[in-house]
């Protein structure tokens, strides 16, 4: 079976998409799968910092386990991921423009377009909110990555 690799991308890494991380490492360990994930920012604002302290403690509330610093999205992630989840259209359009290479523009998708429960049209940023915010985020966030491994393992054709 493939050792499919998945890259959570917002902008600063901080918030949307190191929770991401962690929702999905989460997901992907309780249906048994080996799979990989990461996360990284559209910008380098944060290089080598933790994640928000508000992300992690939310998080840590639901079960969620955040441990990423943050980092900037290298080219070479292009082609070492299978997925590359932007968390809003902000960041699909700035990770489509660093891609050096469009033949691998596919990899690059929105992340709520896997949503089942919930329409939005992106991962909204809790940075300037509040608590009610964060906790959004996860809601959202749990539902995305429910309906990706749903669509990654209908892909898995038995050996």
């Amino acid at each position: 079976m493939k050792n499919h690799k998945f890259l959570f991308v917002c902008l600063g890494n901080i918030c949307r998409s190191p929770t991401a991380e962690a929702v999905a490492a989460a997901k992907i360990q309780e249906r048994g799968h080996l799979w990989i994930c990461d996360s990284a920012g559209t910008s380098g604002y944060h290089d080598g910092e933790t994640a928000d302290p508000r992300s992690i403690r939310h998080a840590k509330d639901r079960g969620y386990n955040i441990t990423s610093i943050s980092r900037k999205v290298t080219d070479r992630d292009f082609h070492d991921f299978d997925w590359i989840l932007a968390m809003d259209a902000s960041n699909l359009e700035n990770l489509m423009k660093m891609c050096p290479d469009p033949k691998l523009h596919a990899k690059i998708i929105l992340i709520t377009n896997f949503c089942q429960k919930h329409k939005v049209p992106g991962v909204p940023d809790p940075y300037y909110g509040s608590a009610k915010d964060f906790e959004l985020v996860i809601d959202i966030l749990e539902d995305a990555v429910e309906g990706l491994l749903n669509h990654v393992e209908s892909t898995i054709v038995p050996a």
